[in-house]
């Protein structure tokens, strides 16, 4: 931190009164001093404790020749997959560069229970990102906090982010592409 030159009467006191008169406490700091304590003793009981350590460095990603690939919604198919309250549309990404990329089309099904979709958890990956289609979701982000997504919102989860599902609205549908295709998600 900078020191201030002092520019009242204290400027003109010995360094001896200066020193002495720095040293004493004012009330005025005392209270700042305490909410600083207060708001510091808060931000970490509200800090969540991870129950797992993140993963190491995420696998290196060998981009191999890659094809042309097309995926029409006429043919498209929704399965199951990773969560149970979300189907799948895999965009066929991951074979046309030999498992560098995985990209498919999310549509989370029915009413949100937050006891199913909230799970705190992260993504071994080295590159996530996502682009709202249709409806709503509202996250929650280490260090960003809740936000909520709207059509249109994209967003992107750097490696190893702790984040969750808090609620969502009936139709909601997003694109995600991820690198590499194949990742470990721990559930915290």
């Amino acid at each position: 931190m900078a020191t201030r030159k002092p520019t009242t009467a204290a400027a003109k006191a010995t360094p001896k009164a200066a020193a002495k008169k720095s040293a004493a406490p004012t009330k005025k700091a005392d209270t700042k001093k305490a909410a600083s304590a207060k708001k510091t003793a808060t931000a970490k009981k509200a800090a969540p404790a991870r129950s797992a350590p993140k993963p190491g460095k995420p696998p290196k990603i060998n981009w191999g020749p890659q094809s042309f690939v097309a995926s029409h919604l006429k043919d498209a198919a929704f399965k199951t997959g990773l969560r149970s309250y979300a189907a799948y549309r895999d965009l066929n990404i991951e074979k046309a560069t030999g498992g560098a990329v995985q990209a498919h089309v999310i549509r989370l099904l029915g009413k949100c229970d937050p006891k199913v979709v909230s799970i705190p958890h992260y993504h071994g990956v080295q590159f996530q990102m996502l682009y709202m289609l249709k409806g709503w979701m509202i996250g929650e982000y280490e260090g960003a906090g809740r936000v909520k997504m709207t059509a249109g919102s994209c967003w992107i989860q750097p490696p190893g982010i702790r984040h969750q599902v808090i609620d969502y609205s009936e139709g909601c549908e997003m694109v995600e592409i991820i690198l590499p295709a194949q990742f470990a998600t721990v559930e915290l």
